[in-house]
């Protein structure tokens, strides 16, 4: 008998270790329209209360899921281990090389160049 934990288990091993953004599911919208909406209904008869209340109770538990699906994935999101300053920090080093690079490109650039003779 396979225990929940091991079925959880299971589940991320099946999903990439990384994601980007474009990846993370974070459509929750519909399912909360449709909760408001059910809310919003007034059934007329008695006999469709239990169905009706049933069904906001699905769309709840449905938007549950969605909602603890998407903090699993925006965990495996790079660059969320690391703390604001920490991201800023490599950000700005990440600008700093990529100046640097621009510089040498553009100092190669304007550098004389050589004609090898061919053989």
């Amino acid at each position: 008998m396979e225990s929940s934990h091991d079925n959880q288990d299971q589940h991320t091993n099946d999903l990439p270790a990384r994601l980007s953004v474009e990846d993370v599911d974070v459509d929750f919208l519909p399912i909360i329209y449709d909760i408001i909406r059910g809310l919003e209904k007034d059934p007329h008869e008695s006999s469709q209360k239990p169905s009706h209340s049933q069904d906001i109770s699905q769309k709840v538990l449905e938007l549950h899921k969605k909602l603890e699906l998407a903090k699993e994935q925006i965990k495996r999101l790079p660059g969320v281990e690391y703390s604001k300053e920490q991201q800023l920090d490599k950000l700005e080093a990440l600008r700093t090389q990529l100046k640097l690079k621009r510089d040498l490109l553009l100092k190669y650039r304007t550098m004389c160049t050589f004609d090898i003779p061919k053989a």
